[in-house]
């Protein structure tokens, strides 16, 4: 597989506003220097307790939140490469039209007041010629039946429709661009379980037949493992441990990813949501050395590297850990 997408450094945080006695210059570090790389194709899968940064990175992947620091490197199919700019709008547009973003709760980031049609469509009418809009419609309507909709579904509003079907609405509407790259947020997450396992089936499906590499969030370890090619392991903004899907669940060498799958209830992370919260201030040292039973004075102070820790089935085997 070629690469897609090249990762370096990137930070992104937030002004803490928690009240009118907070402290006006503090934040919180949602990105603490991430790298990876995503492959054409591929669907990588990326998990972590609540708050450990995993849907601030994936929105700074399609510049909704744009980073403190750090590069984004954008390969495209016609072989060229650039670094994604915010400042250039053309390529930032170039860029969003290829990288989709799919929220967890279809119900809210779908305009009740639009139709489906005019849902699918909105976003690229105005990049798009006039002679060119029958071209769109087409777009929008093969999308439809691409995702098990009907054509005549564009006329409905999506009140119309139960929550399994406004996510199909969402998919084909990320589908109207023809991207190469679907960020998937806990798209199955708000669904009943009757209609999750038709989604990710829809989305298999949909990979195979456009070409398209997914990024998959979940908590539900199981779900990913099922979905994933490869899986990243996310804590306190930073990438503690990446491998080849079935080489991580069978031997997770972190001692963060052991914790994740051994505490998991039914294959589901089972969290508070305070515990793997974004750090107030960078950390000098390792984000999980104050849960960590293996951890040493190196840990509180020197941040360890993501490094290959191993190969399995031609899939580097990397681990963020100075005791691995």
């Amino acid at each position: 597989m070629s690469d897609l997408l090249t990762v370096r450094d990137l930070t992104k945080s937030f002004a803490l506003h928690a009240g009118l006695f907070s402290r006006a210059l503090e934040r919180v570090h949602a990105l603490s220097g991430v790298n990876l790389t995503l492959r054409a194709g591929e669907t990588y899968g990326l998990v972590g307790e609540s708050g450990s940064g995993k849907t601030t990175l994936a929105r700074t992947l399609v510049q909704l939140e744009v980073q403190d620091s750090g590069t984004l490197e954008y390969h495209r199919a016609d072989g060229t490469s650039w670094t994604v700019d915010p400042a250039d709008k053309g390529r930032l547009d170039a860029y969003r039209r290829e990288v989709k973003y799919v929220f967890q709760d279809p119900a809210s980031s779908l305009d009740p007041r639009m139709s489906v049609g005019d849902l699918l469509t909105v976003g690229s009418r105005h990049r798009t010629p006039r002679g060119q809009r029958p071209e769109l419609e087409q777009r929008a309507r093969a999308g439809l039946e691409a995702v098990g909709l009907r054509v005549a579904d564009a006329e409905r509003r999506p009140s119309e429709f139960s929550g399994g079907q406004r996510q199909r609405i969402a998919l084909a509407r990320a589908l109207v661009t023809r991207p190469r790259l679907l960020l998937c947020d806990e798209v199955v997450s708000a669904l009943d379980v009757s209609v999750r396992g038709q989604i990710l089936e829809l989305l298999i499906d949909l990979k195979r037949r456009f070409d398209l590499a997914l990024v998959f969030i979940a908590h539900d370890l199981d779900v990913v493992a099922y979905m994933a090619d490869r899986v990243g392991v996310f804590y306190g903004g930073l990438l503690m441990e990446e491998a080849a899907s079935t080489e991580i669940s069978a031997r997770p060498r972190h001692p963060y990813t052991k914790l994740l799958y051994d505490s998991s209830s039914a294959g589901k992370i089972q969290a508070a949501p305070t515990v793997a919260a974004a750090p107030m201030s960078r950390a000098a040292g390792c984000p999980f050395e104050p849960r960590c039973p293996l951890a040493v004075e190196r840990c509180r102070v020197e941040v360890p590297a993501l490094r290959v820790v191993g190969t399995a089935g031609g899939e580097e085997h990397k681990a963020a850990c100075h005791r691995v």
